[in-house]
């Protein structure tokens, strides 16, 4: 039973509650309450270990977009935690100074600013460890994106983008003017790629700059340009690390190969000089997410193997020496894939987060010995370690809980941590989550999760959604504000989420089962998982519906065409046409690297592409897809619903003009959940179909 949820979550000390709900329910019941909620993302921890701020996002009083605040958390869990900033652009990248100054990113006004500014840029603020006002200390004419800062010497390295040949702040503004009062918005590219997911590359590129210490009295500094020339195909410029010490700048950079692709390398950058010398090359893989010892004299990255038509990608953490170049494998023959890596106060000891059987795990590991798991359940990330060895914090989140702060020790293992004093605490679900085991049809085992919804039993079953994910290279683990299965459970469905062939966190071997045969073991796995699921007495096997987005959109598409046992089929953001997928998508290199070059090695394509078989698709199907989506380009949301309705089959078409490979705004995120359950109603449940009021 749960209790009535009347009240502001657990811990919150500012107004953030939603509308009063009626008794017995939960947020879930009404999608209104459930876009209130508040969502936390990123973590920073005070250098003293006695501060923690989040950045906690919340629904504008329009109700049309999530603004994010900072709010801080105590590390010790006696006091609620309370709401540092408030401006309606809202606030994030916060980050601490070595005087425990918070810093952190806003494109709120400048109180300073002449009357005829214009509109406010991202600009870098800061407010005091004592509190106050906080201040403009650091800005571009154009904005700024991302901010480091070395952890000892407090010096700024901030992320901004700048047209090519702009020398300076004034000369990047003037290019940019000289276009738009020109009319021009073309782009002329000399190399692939041209967009990346959302948004166009060009012409401007992100640029990183030294810029020292920023100073109380705000005065602007010089800015030193650390990437001149750098034009970075992904247009992202952020993977990068200050050295404590403020000596050295380490990032990825992207090298240009041949036949249109690039990978990564890590270099290091002189902050005094701008001198840039490479550090680790490796043409057979990529280098990125670099992370410093506590002495500034060693790196920790992660290297992402060469995937091949006949291998899939491998992981594992480098341990760089500055001065030589020497790198050491420090997860050898670990056979799972390590990310964001970070080495222990002491410089002793590297700790690392890591897909593993469905969840996403805390990991240490000391040179020469064998990564030892820290945590149970759940799926963590922005890992904090304290200075002083003390503790770790991260958000921690799992299937029944959304992202929260937790303190972690150092060393235990089989740690549960409970949730720090946070504005994101939920009271209630409407219903219960297990795990599923089943057996594969080649006798591996494939863990899945499962939300019950409350109320479901032998003689009330419930109606099943088998919810497939993306990726591929992935797993259902945790939390997700976009894929949500508990709206589906207030409504009484039981959601299975699966972990077929090709998700990460269970072997090598595990994701070569799927490697270059989307349609083979990974389908067969999710139809051995379904029918484990429908065994149980409180699944209703006779009323089956499938969904997925991305690569989980792909799947529903192929088993769409493979069998008929499922009521109803929603694809999202869905491969459909793969040769056509493959020539329009913004990295066309990779996937290539998978299936083979279509025009000479087709079998992949032909053997794997949905389309070849759509005239065996009987099931009802609502395509679903944003025009903004560069990763999955709208032409396959279109092909896919051209080719069903000239079979007649029944099918719905949602379309988002503004939307990319998500459903991002709060009104399209509403009306995304209102369309997919009235055609769950009308084609599992057997409802009249009943369009959503703003459609």
């Amino acid at each position: 039973m749960t209790k009535p949820a009347h009240d502001a979550p657990v811990g919150m000390t500012d107004e953030i509650a939603a509308q009063p709900l009626d008794a017995g329910t939960t947020p879930f019941s009404r999608l209104a309450d459930v876009m209130a909620l508040p969502r936390l993302s990123g973590l920073a921890l005070s250098p003293d270990g006695t501060r923690l701020v989040t950045s906690v996002a919340t629904l504008s009083p329009d109700r049309t977009s999530w603004r994010t605040a900072l709010w801080e958390v105590d590390p010790t869990g006696a006091r609620d935690a309370r709401r540092l900033t408030r401006s309606s652009p809202g606030e994030s990248s916060p980050v601490f100074a070595p005087d425990g100054t918070l810093l952190f990113t806003s494109a709120r006004p400048d109180p300073d600013a002449d009357k005829d500014a214009g509109d406010a840029k991202p600009a870098l603020w800061a407010l005091d460890a004592a509190g106050g006002e906080a201040r403009r200390v650091l800005g571009r004419r154009n904005g700024i994106s991302g901010v480091s800062v070395a952890a000892d010497s407090g010096d700024v390295v901030v992320v901004a983008s700048a047209t090519p040949g702009a020398t300076d702040d004034e000369a990047d503004d003037a290019r940019r003017k000289a276009r738009k009062d020109a009319g021009v918005t073309a782009i002329l590219h000399e190399s692939y790629p041209v967009r990346f997911w959302d948004h166009d590359l060009g012409p401007a590129v992100a640029r990183a700059f030294f810029v020292g210490q920023v100073t109380a009295d705000g005065a602007q500094p010089a800015w030193r340009d650390l990437t001149p020339g750098a034009v970075p195909p992904n247009g992202s410029g952020t993977d990068l690390a200050l050295s404590p010490d403020g000596r050295w700048l380490a990032r990825a950079e992207e090298v240009p190969e041949a036949r249109a692709s690039w990978r990564n390398r890590l270099v290091l950058t002189d902050t005094a000089t701008g001198q840039t010398r490479v550090l680790v090359d490796d043409e057979h893989a990529d280098i990125s997410s670099p992370a410093w010892s506590p002495d500034s004299t060693r790196l920790v990255c992660n290297r992402e193997s060469e995937t091949t038509q006949a291998e899939p990608p491998d992981h594992t953490l480098l341990v760089v020496d500055v001065a030589t170049g020497t790198t050491t494998d420090l997860t050898a023959g670990f056979d799972r894939w390590p990310s964001a890596p970070q080495f222990d106060a002491a410089g002793e000891a590297v700790y690392f987060l890591a897909d593993d059987d469905g969840r996403h795990a805390v990991f240490r590991v000391v040179p020469g010995e064998a990564p030892v798991r820290l945590t149970r359940d759940g799926a963590y990330s922005d890992l904090q370690v304290a200075r002083d060895g003390s503790a770790l914090y991260a958000l921690r989140s799992a299937f029944d809980h959304p992202a929260a702060p937790v303190r972690l020790d150092p060393v235990a293992t089989d740690q549960q941590p409970d949730p720090l004093p946070n504005p994101g605490t939920l009271d209630a679900l409407p219903g219960t989550l297990r795990e599923l085991r089943a057996t594969a049809s080649d006798g591996v085992e494939v863990q899945s999760w499962l939300v019950l919804p409350e109320g479901a039993s032998a003689e009330k079953p419930a109606p099943l959604l088998l919810w497939i994910h993306g990726g591929p290279l992935m797993s259902w683990n945790g939390w997700s504000w976009r894929w949500l299965p508990w709206v589906m459970a207030a409504q009484g469905y039981a959601v299975l989420l699966p972990n077929p062939a090709l998700s990460q966190g269970f072997g090598q071997d595990f994701v070569r089962r799927g490697w270059g045969s989307w349609g083979g073991a990974p389908y067969t796995d999710l139809m051995a998982a379904t029918d484990a699921a429908v065994e149980l007495p409180e699944i209703d096997g006779t009323r089956t519906a499938a969904m997925g987005g991305s690569f989980g959109g792909y799947m529903a598409n192929w088993i769409a065409t493979q069998t008929d046992r499922f009521d109803a089929v929603v694809t999202h953001a869905s491969l459909w046409h793969l040769d056509g997928f493959i020539g329009a998508t913004d990295a066309a290199f990779y996937w290539e690297k998978e299936f083979g070059d279509p025009l000479t090695e087709p079998a992949r394509y032909e053997q794997n592409s949905p389309h070849r078989y759509a005239d065996a698709i009987t099931s009802p199907v609502l395509v679903i897809h944003g025009d903004k989506d560069y990763r999955v380009p709208i032409g396959e949301g279109l092909r896919l619903w051209y080719d069903l309705q000239k079979r007649g089959v029944p099918s719905k078409f949602l379309y988002f003009p503004d939307e990319n490979h998500w459903v991002l705004t709060p009104g399209n995120h509403t009306v995304w959940y209102e369309t997919v359950l009235a055609f769950l109603a009308e084609h599992v449940l057997g409802e009249d179909w009943s369009r959503p009021e703003l459609l």
